[in-house]
């Protein structure tokens, strides 16, 4: 077991609990946040990359550049689908729904990697679902516009774009975290550029300002330079076991600071989305249900 890269990692997640708060605070919408998000880490990780010397022993390599030009457009907008998750919703309820992420990488692993689908990850992934409805408060609504505009789906989407975040980034091995990142991030200043609105940016207040800089330089920069130097010395199990820390924080902020109380029903809902999910990730082997090399044998 890797200690160094599994203190990173926690570290990594404990900072990113706090992004919702930061967030709320900067004034400004999704778009034009991870926008200057990009721009605020790219430059900070082009820094510490020369200072280092890392640009001078870095390896390249075409496949691996390709994936990480992939990785960045999945990273970018899970960020995007996050913020405006928190626009409309609570945070504790959309990083609960964000934290899906695991059962989707399960999903992917069992698509494109053919590793057994099995009853552990078919009940784990029907306890979530259940739970993300639950948590969404799903009986409030009294129509699909007034279900679709709750953040639900940004929340969902956010957790399908981290899952195939982690995913991708698990096939870079070559690259320094540095690059890793501050290809991705560059890949999401070219991404949003056409879809900035610059006049939001004047009238925003010191304070304001505060917020962005912090999202950019310690929630991208130095929180992703950990999340890809970790990600790719530890296991699957371990990520996603550490990958709790990250809800934990959000959370603990969300009712401490912001005065967040979840109804019965939204509890039960996050329960069972921590539980499906611990379920998973400590319980991976099961009879199995479905066996790709079968499927295929009896196709």
């Amino acid at each position: 077991m890797n200690g160094s890269a599994m203190i990173k990692l926690t570290i990594s997640m404990a900072i990113f609990g706090s992004i919702g708060f930061f967030t709320i605070n900067t004034g400004i919408p999704a778009v034009e946040l991870v926008f200057v998000r990009c721009i605020c880490a790219t430059l900070f990780l082009s820094g510490m990359w020369y200072l280092t010397g890392g640009h001078k022993t870095e390896k390249w390599s075409k496949d691996e550049i390709l994936r990480t030009l992939l990785c960045g457009v999945f990273l970018v907008l899970n960020w995007v689908f996050l913020f405006k998750a928190f626009e409309v919703m609570s945070i504790s309820i959309a990083i609960s729904i964000y934290n899906l992420a695991p059962i989707f990488v399960l999903i992917l692993g069992t698509l494109f990697l053919r590793e057994r689908l099995t009853i552990s990850g078919i009940l784990a992934t029907a306890i979530c679902f259940v739970g993300s409805i639950f948590i969404v408060g799903i009986e409030n609504f009294q129509s699909i516009d007034q279900f679709l505009n709750s953040g639900f789906i940004w929340a969902l989407l956010s957790a399908i774009c981290y899952a195939l975040t982690m995913f991708t980034s698990k096939t870079i091995q070559n690259q320094s975290p540095y690059a890793t990142t501050f290809i991705q991030t560059i890949v999401g200043i070219i991404m949003l550029l056409p879809f900035c609105n610059f006049e939001l940016f004047t009238d925003l207040t010191t304070s304001n300002w505060l917020y962005i800089l912090g999202t950019g330089i310690i929630h991208t920069g130095f929180v992703y330079y950990l999340f890809f130097d970790s990600i790719r010395n530890l296991s699957t199990i371990v990520v996603s076991v550490l990958v709790f820390v990250d809800p934990v924080v959000a959370i603990l902020l969300d009712s401490i600071l912001l005065d967040f109380r979840p109804t019965i029903i939204q509890t039960v809902g996050i329960i069972l989305i921590f539980a499906g999910i611990i379920y998973i990730v400590f319980k991976p082997a099961d009879k199995r249900v479905v066996d790709v090399d079968e499927k295929e044998a009896i196709s």
